[in-house]
């Protein structure tokens, strides 16, 4: 193994170990009683300490997931950090090196953002010594690939890993989400250059999943749907499935077709948020909302006849009627900002209410602007910021 990989890490796992095979076999409960082992978590430390003499003997550094930091671990194993900073900090507080990776799983579909906000210097290692401090290396992303082929494997990485990558290299000043989404786009495009297929990909499936009959306006209809959806996040798509997926499983549907991250939708809520901070009066950011709003309000319509004619599309009925019946209640809110009077009380509680609904993933997709939505909603009712200032 040592030949086969030249890196000078050599990484041994040790994660998620609960024992329950070795409290089964009665060799491994002798092995354990003749060596003064009393638990499985003593067995596990002498078997990484095992595995780390040999890997040693070869010339390689080990690193180990979170459960091989147990008492009496060598100090020279590097500590792989999914549990989180507190665990990272703890590790190094006790003379170990470590490597974050907690915040940086890209198959969890967590938007850019969210990713570049975790810094492994930040929370608790902030209150390690100086010392200590030198032995956090930095952090490492991850991958699983339960919902990923080869044709949309590339979009569950890219461009959202160059986003991990800059906070890893940046100084921990460097913050500016707005900044990084403009370095992100246009490392998006270099990116594309290299021949990732990241953005090519998207456009392929959509057509896959109309059939070869569609014209040009239903996949622009199931286009203009697909661009506000994302997949649900974190382990809900695995605990919501009807099947636990092989690699037998055909990953052909809307939810496997549209990206982790809307930019579409991501772009809505900075124009909401430019809308209300201009207390409703910015007449350029009204017309933008209005027209994007409009166009999500009838798309329902122009995707009905795809959907009788493809199964796939069909499965995303409720969610394109919950994109028409959001931006229904988008553009009540901005009559209501025309006029210049608060929404009344009743009205901005039925709203949330419907709002609360369309944000229940359905077809195991979620219906990105409602958060904008609902911002445009309070803003215009009574005490909301679009009022108070009036």
């Amino acid at each position: 193994m040592a030949k086969l990989f030249p890196d000078h890490y050599f990484h041994i796992g040790g994660d998620e170990v609960n024992g329950k095979q070795w409290d089964a076999n009665p060799r491994i409960r002798e092995f354990r009683k003749s060596h003064n082992l009393a638990t499985n978590e003593a067995l596990q430390a002498y078997f990484s300490e095992r595995i780390q003499k040999i890997v040693t003997k070869h010339g390689k550094a080990v690193i180990g997931w979170d459960e091989v930091f147990i008492p009496g671990v060598p100090k020279d194993i590097v500590i792989q950090s999914w549990r989180g900073q507190e665990s990272l900090a703890k590790a190094a507080a006790q003379g170990y090196h470590g490597i974050l990776s907690n915040g940086y799983y890209l198959d969890l579909g967590w938007r850019a953002a969210r990713h570049y906000a975790v810094d492994p210097m930040s929370g608790p290692a902030a209150s390690l010594t100086p010392e200590q401090q030198q032995l956090i290396l930095g952090g490492e992303s991850c991958m699983w690939a339960e919902y990923v082929n080869a044709e949309n494997v590339d979009s569950r990485i890219w461009p959202r890993n160059a986003a991990v990558a800059e906070r890893l290299w940046s100084p921990q000043n460097v913050t500016d989400v707005a900044s990084m989404y403009a370095r992100l786009h246009a490392v998006s495009a270099q990116l594309e250059w290299l021949g990732l297929t990241h953005r090519t990909y998207y456009p392929q499936m959509l057509r896959r999943i109309a059939g070869p009959g569609a014209s040009p306006e239903e996949l622009l209809a199931l286009r203009t749907l697909a661009d506000a959806v994302e997949p649900v996040k974190d382990y809900t798509r695995e605990a919501t499935a009807m099947a636990e997926p092989t690699s037998a499983t055909p990953l052909n549907r809307v939810v496997d077709a549209v990206p982790l991250e809307s930019d579409v939708a991501r772009r809505f809520g900075e124009l909401v948020d430019k809308f209300v901070s201009s207390s409703c009066r910015d007449a350029d950011a009204s017309a933008r909302l209005r027209a994007q709003l409009s166009a999500w309000r009838d798309n329902d319509a122009r995707l009905q006849p795809l959907m009788q004619r493809s199964f796939l599309v069909k499965e995303v009925a409720a969610t394109s009627q919950d994109l028409s019946s959001l931006a229904a209640v988008g553009l009540a809110a901005l009559d209501f900002a025309a006029k210049g009077g608060a929404a009344p009380g009743d009205w901005k509680a039925q709203q949330l209410t419907v709002i609360e609904q369309i944000e229940k993933p359905k077809s195991q997709l979620l219906v990105m602007p409602a958060a904008a939505v609902q911002g445009l909603v309070e803003a215009v009712a009574v005490g909301g910021s679009c009022i108070a200032s009036r």
